[in-house]
């Protein structure tokens, strides 16, 4: 049972480390002025965050059926674990973001010349473009942390990428949790998760993807500074943390609205 909660923080974490780094993705493209290219490549990030959902689903799911059948297992402070795992992995994206923006302003480079996904892989494989790895590492810093805070803030586009973020972290615990609660109901409430994640899309679709995309564009037009579009993401970034921390706060309630959906 350990190595089991072991391995669901574990993959927790690579799939809020891995979707975070989505921001690093467009800053590359930006650097590098071939944005399309840099979004393409986000196909290899879904990869790895879909796999790494496929192995984790089925070991969540099961810890309600161990709930269920032992009153000894404590359901809910080990959802807050995962929780706090979505955290750590937002954590390491912040850490490893100023490099990934570096590899990725390359790696849209080495897609333009190889024409396709799998023939940069095999070409980046050969083990050559890698000896100037070490020169695109950077580790984040005070000066960067200032920059960050210094002048204007998209506070309202933060606040609602925060609130995005949390529900989207507890939608499915919060069903799972659900299920527990509401035993006699549990296959209705496991699958209710969309009862709570609809509302993150809607916010998402509707107020956070258009403003990133008009921001992208006005800096590829030069009408504004990438210093300006370093800082949004950034903040992106540390707002979509902030949300992992306030996922905590959703996950009983969120339980308990799906709870009275499905039983009235």
């Amino acid at each position: 049972m350990v190595v089991q909660m072991l391995l669901v923080l574990l993959l927790t974490g690579i799939i809020h480390t891995v979707d975070s780094l989505s921001y690093a993705l467009r800053l590359g493209g930006l650097r590098s002025r071939r944005i399309t290219l840099a979004l393409s490549l986000s196909g290899l990030l879904v990869i790895v965050s879909r796999t790494s959902n496929m192995a984790q689903g089925p070991m969540v799911g099961s810890m309600v059926d161990k709930a269920l059948a032992s009153a000894s297992f404590h359901l809910e402070s080990r959802l807050h674990l995962i929780i706090a795992a979505a955290t750590a992995g937002t954590a390491a994206a912040m850490l490893l973001f100023p490099s990934v923006v570096r590899i990725c302003s390359r790696l849209v480079v080495h897609l333009e010349a190889a024409g396709s996904i799998p023939q940069m892989v095999k070409q980046l494989t050969a083990g050559r473009k890698w000896k100037n790895g070490a020169a695109y590492v950077k580790l984040p810093n005070f000066q960067m942390l200032r920059s960050l805070f210094k002048g204007r803030m998209p506070r309202r586009l933060m606040a609602i990428n925060m609130a995005v973020t949390a529900i989207y972290t507890v939608g499915v615990l919060s069903a799972l949790y659900a299920a527990y609660l509401w035993p006699d109901s549990r296959l209705t409430a496991s699958t209710s998760s969309g009862l709570i994640n609809g509302v993150a899309t809607i916010l998402l679709t509707l107020l956070v993807d258009p403003r990133i995309a008009l921001l992208s564009d006005r800096t590829l037009r030069g009408e504004s500074r990438l210093g300006r579009m370093n800082q949004v993401l950034g903040l992106m970034l540390v707002s979509r943390c902030a949300g992992t921390i306030a996922a905590q706060l959703l996950l009983v309630p969120c339980a308990f609205w799906i709870g009275w959906l499905i039983s009235g």
